[in-house]
């Protein structure tokens, strides 16, 4: 096939992927009963001036199911990563006792996990707008070759491939969310 049509191909899977890549990282964000480092992915603390991400200030490790430990590697960072936890919004309560930060993570109630989903399916439907974006552009692309002389039925090969992949890349984002639907309403 053409190399062009075979570029444009590879860029809209590429495209494609990094939806579903984000869609991993956002999902993991969720928080599903259970305690996880990366329940404080995206967290920022004022490290002498600087935004700077928790990860970059501290040790997190998780002891038990419930638990999030926060050991900074400096003491004067137990406040400022308290501040910082108690402003993100993720309805932890830090507890400093002067050498660590323990975050309990509070067992879901069914309401809670009812909302964990939603926001899950909203995250798997804004990449499948991705998705679907990509097909946009590579099929416009595609149409952009046909008009500058390439044959209509290589150019419907193309669109059929495209959209193969289109199907592919949202039937992974339905079992991602399936997935993540499945551990959060699990008791």
């Amino acid at each position: 096939m053409n190399d062009e049509i075979e570029l444009i191909i590879e860029e809209a899977k590429d495209s494609m992927q990094k939806s579903i890549l984000h869609l991993e990282a956002e999902l993991l964000k969720v928080r599903a009963g259970r305690a996880t480092p990366n329940m404080l992915d995206g967290i920022f603390v004022d490290y002498y001036g600087a935004n700077t991400p928790l990860s970059n200030v501290a040790n997190i490790s998780t002891p038990d199911a419930r638990t999030l430990v926060v050991q900074p590697w400096e003491k004067a960072m137990l406040d400022p990563i308290s501040r910082a936890i108690i402003a993100s919004n993720i309805g932890l309560n830090p507890q400093n006792d002067g050498v660590i930060i323990r975050l309990n993570v509070p067992p879901l109630t069914e309401e809670r996990r009812v909302g964990l989903v939603k926001q899950s399916k909203n995250e798997t439907e804004n990449a499948k707008v991705g998705i679907r974006t990509a097909r946009r552009d590579a099929n416009e692309e595609v149409k952009k070759l046909q008009k500058n002389g390439l044959p209509e039925d290589i150019a419907k090969d193309a669109e059929a491939k495209i959209q193969k992949l289109t199907d592919n890349f949202s039937i992974k984002a339905d079992e991602l969310l399936a997935k993540k639907e499945k551990e959060i309403m699990t008791i």
